[in-house]
């Protein structure tokens, strides 16, 4: 075979690999994996878990209880100067129809970091409750 030569792209610059994050439930199942690099998490649930973004507690909990909670606080911080715009937590939720594909949350600090972890977590398997049950 002819040799081509390397593609060489632009070296990346240096940062974190991102720090995966196994979500399991009581019994062991794999529900979803975190995806922490930088300051941005990045849920991504498991190909053969069907999350419906109606399942509760997904909107009441998760999104309202603590992500929007987390980004409203970030906002007020903003406008009192003390947060860059830039830093403000942000997130999307990423579907197929209404199956969870992805959840990107933005500007996680350490200390939030665990929380949403937990929260996640417990959201995701209360849902894989419900779902297992019907």
């Amino acid at each position: 075979a002819p040799s081509k030569p390397p593609e060489v792209a632009p070296a990346p610059p240096i940062k974190e690999p991102a720090k995966v994050i196994p979500l399991r439930s009581g019994a062991g199942e794999l529900l979803a994996n975190i995806y922490v690099e930088d300051r941005n998490m990045r849920v991504i649930p498991e190909a053969d878990k069907k999350f419906d973004t109606s399942t509760p507690p997904f909107e009441a909990f998760l999104i309202d209880k603590v992500l929007v909670k987390m980004r409203d606080t970030d906002q007020e911080a903003v406008r009192r100067g003390e947060l860059m715009p830039d830093e403000a937590l942000s997130f999307d939720v990423r579907t197929d129809g209404k199956i969870i594909r992805e959840v990107l949350i933005r500007n996680v600090t350490p200390q939030r970091e665990r929380e949403l972890r937990s929260a996640i977590r417990w959201t995701l398997e209360k849902m894989y409750e419900k779902t297992r049950g019907s």
